[in-house]
């Protein structure tokens, strides 16, 4: 399973029922790039597409009940590679680096807004 499959799979056990611009949107790229992904999910029984009923162009995205094995394997793997990251450091540094991290991605991230509405 390829690391964006994982990702798309991670966030819609968080936040069933996104649609594909939603969903492109949360994990930072193009809506044509996650067609692609789903696509394969769902061609593994992974993912399914279903109508929304409010607006029947858009397509909401669901796990299927196959898609929980993989799902707890890759918690698991999550797990031991945090776990294997993160050893010797106080949990305090650990809280303090995820922050200090994330400012970063936004900062990134709004730079790269900026640039987009310059252009």
């Amino acid at each position: 399973m390829t690391r964006a499959q994982w990702m798309i799979l991670f966030r819609l056990q968080m936040r069933p029922g996104l649609s594909q611009n939603e969903l492109a949107t949360l994990v930072e790229v193009e809506p044509i790039t996650i067609a692609r992904v789903i696509d394969r999910l769902e061609a593994r029984g992974l993912v399914e597409r279903r109508l929304d009923p409010g607006d029947r162009r858009v397509r909401r995205l669901h796990l299927t009940e196959a898609a929980h094995a993989p799902l707890q394997q890759l918690h698991f793997y999550g797990a031991e590679v945090r776990e294997s990251l993160t050893a010797g450091l106080p949990p305090q540094d650990v809280e303090c680096l995820t922050a200090g991290l994330l400012k970063m991605k936004e900062n990134l991230l709004a730079e790269k807004r900026e640039g987009a509405k310059a252009s």
